[in-house]
C-alpha cells in the first residue's frame, strides 16, 4: 500500500502531510497523558517486527503502489490505538528516509492510509466491539479479519482516492479500483489470521 512520490501531486501530497501531522501530534499527546512508560521498550520491539514484514512487498502495476502487510492493528491490539499508530508513523518514516520506500511527499498519505484507518479507524470501531471484554479464540479470529479486512480496503481505496485527485495515474478510477481492492482482500485476510494468531498466543 506504499505509494510513491511520482504518483502524488504536491497539493495532495501537502494536505496529506497536514492530516497525518495532525493526528501524530494528537496521538502524542494522548500517549503522554496516559503516561505509559512500560509500552516503551514493545513499541520498539513491535516496530523492529512490523518494519521487517513491510520489507517484504510486491508492486502492483500500473498503480504506483505496493501490496504488503500492514501490521496497523496488530500494534493497535497490543499497543492501544493512540501508541499504535505513533509506532506506525516512525516505521514509515524510517522507510522513506532511509529506504527510499515510498517517498518523503508521500509520507503523509503513507501515514495516513496505513495508520489512521487500521489503528484509529478498524481497531476502536471493528476490533473491540466483536471482540468483547473477554474474547475467547473465535471472538478473536473473526475480529481480526473483519478489521483487518476492512482496514486495509478503507487504505487501499485512499490510495485510489489521491492517486486519481493527483491527476497523474493513467488508469480509470473503475479500473484502479479492480486491481487494488481485490488484492488487499486477499493480504487482510492474512493479515487478520495472523494478527489472531499472535494475540492469541500472547493472551495464553
Amino acid at each position: 500500500m506504499h505509494m510513491a512520490d511520482g504518483f502524488i501531486s504536491p497539493a495532495v501530497g501537502c494536505t496529506m502531510w497536514a492530516a497525518s501531522a495532525a493526528i501524530t501530534a494528537l496521538c502524542a499527546r494522548k500517549v503522554r497523558q496516559e503516561k505509559e512508560v512500560r509500552l516503551v521498550p514493545l513499541m520498539g520491539v513491535l516496530g523492529a517486527f512490523i518494519f521487517a514484514c513491510q520489507m517484504l512487498n510486491f508492486t502492483i502495476p500500473g498503480t504506483g503502489s505496493s501490496g504488503h502487510l500492514g501490521g496497523g492493528l496488530i500494534l493497535a491490539v497490543l499497543l492501544g490505538p493512540y501508541a499504535g499508530f505513533l509506532v506506525m508513523a516512525a516505521i514509515l518514516a524510517v522507510q522513506a528516509l532511509f529506504f527510499a520506500d515510498g517517498g518523503l511527499l508521500a509520507l503523509g498519505c503513507n501515514i495516513f492510509n496505513m495508520g489512521f484507518f487500521s489503528c484509529l479507524v478498524a481497531y476502536p470501531f471493528i476490533y473491540r466491539p466483536l471482540a468483547g471484554k473477554n474474547p475467547g479464540t473465535g471472538r478473536i479470529t473473526l475480529a481480526s479479519i473483519t478489521a483487518a479486512v476492512i482496514g486495509l480496503q478503507l487504505g487501499a481505496f485512499s490510495v485510489v482516492l489521491e492517486t486519481t485527485a493527483s491527476g497523474i495515474s493513467a488508469l480509470p478510477f473503475a479500473q484502479f479500483v479492480e486491481l487494488m481492492l481485490p488484492i488487499h482482500l486477499a493480504i487482510g485476510v492474512v493479515e487478520g489470521l495472523a494478527t489472531a494468531a499472535i494475540v492469541i498466543f500472547i493472551s495464553k
